[in-house]
């Protein structure tokens, strides 16, 4: 490894690269931070620019916009609610409660921190142990990825707020709009009652947008009127982290991004199941539990480092074994294979030099969007410095600009009005949104998964035991439930004795 280490630093520090991947970190901030604009729409834009650069600087450039893309959703998450990339949902929970409280820049700094050593992380993880790692992840079939996604299930229970009951429900409407289109095992339509454009499933950005932006939106048509009427200018805050909180955030970024890199590795999971479950872990180990949900920095760095572990995690099955880990590196193997590159493991004896600089260009790409960052913050924090009778206007507009971009037809905005009417009745109703979320991002990977499983074994449900890998996740499983019943009846009984101090005064 070390002998090409000196070559590749040769072909990667050059100025070309430094300027494609700094072109690249600020289109991918920019393009993720506008709710309903994905990563993956802007690597496909830009895709046609790398067939004119070589190997090095093309992927450089890719890069650039992935990393910075998945730093850039947590944006929009903070400032106006709404997540500007679906993993950016879970740094949503607390990002915005924590900039209401008037902490703006302490949230967008601490989602920035995170997210730049969550892939700093995955970087190094790439460098020293990808192809190991790569062998293990090649050995997980359906049944262990169903196990995986059943895991992901099981945060439910702990982001559903005072009542588990209401959670479950909500993630079951969830579940039931993750079948809507066609059955992916039979191609038969599902619930989509005649309506051909529903033939392909609904789109996770389209519905975020109704679910999390546009509720917003009703909800001050309803109840805050007066809010619109008046311009509310808020005062920058001076972006400080305080000791304690420095502390506290040290535990749950170092996990999350563990967790984020493991997650990375398996084909076919992704980021928003990696912030998820980082969040749900860091949730459980917390001292502060009250404070997730309103505004706990714990919350944000877990869900941040999580969600960008995953993109140095992503490039290890990719480069090492030739399967992308997801769909953004998926439309990144076509730069590698234009300049004559099929990845491999033997691709790091024939080409070892630019595999290494790619890895190596990596940890550089983190790093430049930490300084990219780092200015921005400052622009995206004076955004709450608009009045807000000209800023609800813009995020409807953006809201509805990225619906339409989606897919590039009107039928995704009708499906975002109906979404945004579907959380107002929920948040009626007291059912929490976020398991809807969750729903919908594992429903479907759930469904096939455990279904070819089941095939594989002719209806055998032995096979979801069969292997180490599965025990050892149904071990995960188990702790995990217990953990969060555990801090549920904790969370109860902490409840009553305040209402009792409370009464008894």
């Amino acid at each position: 490894m070390f002998d090409y280490m000196l070559s590749a630093s040769a072909l990667l520090f050059t100025l070309e690269n430094m300027m494609w991947i700094n072109i690249g970190v600020f289109i991918g901030a920019i393009f993720a931070a506008i709710p309903g604009l994905s990563v993956i729409l802007c690597v496909i834009l830009f895709l046609p620019i790398t067939y004119q650069l070589t190997a090095i600087p093309g992927m450089m450039f890719l890069l650039g916009i992935y990393c910075a893309g998945g730093y850039a959703g947590s944006v929009s998450a903070i400032l106006i609610n709404t997540p500007g990339t679906p993993h950016a949902a879970a740094t949503m929970l607390d990002g915005h409660p924590l900039s209401k409280k008037g902490r703006t820049r302490v949230a967008l700094k601490l989602a920035l921190y995170a997210s730049t050593f969550g892939g700093v992380f995955s970087a190094f993880t790439l460098l020293f142990l990808g192809p190991q790692v790569a062998k293990i992840a090649a050995q997980l079939g359906t049944a262990e990825y169903f196990m995986v996604c059943l895991f992901g299930l099981t945060i439910i229970a702990g982001v559903s707020g005072k009542s588990i009951i209401k959670g479950i429900i909500a993630a079951c409407l969830g579940l039931l709009f993750a079948c809507v289109g066609s059955d992916s095992m039979t191609g038969y339509d599902r619930l989509t009652f005649g309506v051909d454009r529903l033939y392909l499933g609904l789109d996770l950005a389209v519905c975020l947008i109704g679910l999390f932006a546009l509720v917003e939106i009703i909800g001050k048509a309803e109840g805050f009127v007066s809010q619109l009427k008046v311009s509310m200018r808020k005062k920058l805050d001076d972006g400080v982290i305080t000791k304690d909180e420095k502390r506290r955030i040290i535990r749950p970024i170092c996990l999350s991004s563990i967790i984020g890199v493991i997650v990375g590795i398996i084909p076919g999971t992704g980021a928003s199941e990696a912030s998820w479950i980082s969040y749900s872990q860091a949730k459980n180990m917390s001292k502060h539990k009250e404070e997730f949900g309103h505004g706990s920095v714990e919350g944000i760095v877990a869900a941040e480092s999580a969600n960008n572990a995953v993109t140095g995690a992503t490039l290890i099955p990719l480069l090492t074994l030739g399967i992308p880990g997801d769909g953004t590196v998926a439309i990144m193997l076509s730069a590698l294979m234009i300049n004559g590159l099929n990845p491999g493991l033997s691709l790091f004896t024939t080409d070892g030099d630019i595999m290494y600089a790619i890895m190596l260009g990596l940890i550089l790409v983190n790093l430049f969007m930490l300084l990219q960052g780092s200015f921005l913050t400052r622009l995206f924090a004076k955004v709450l410095a608009i009045p807000q009778e000209i800023l609800t206007p813009i995020i409807v507009i953006f809201c509805f600009a990225g619906a339409y971009s989606v897919n590039k037809n009107y039928f995704d905005v009708s499906v975002a009005l109906y979404f945004g009417a579907l959380a107002w009745i929920c948040r009626r109703l007291d059912l929490p949104a976020v398991p809807i979320l969750l729903g919908l991002v594992l429903g479907n990977m759930t469904e096939t998964n455990f279904r070819r499983a089941l095939l594989l074994s002719d209806g055998d449900p032995s096979i979801f035991v069969s292997s180490g890998y599965c025990i050892a996740l149904i071990v995960l499983i188990v702790i995990a439930l217990w953990a969060i019943v555990k801090s549920k009846k904790l969370e109860m009984k902490t409840q009553k004795d305040v209402e009792k101090a409370m009464s008894e005064e």
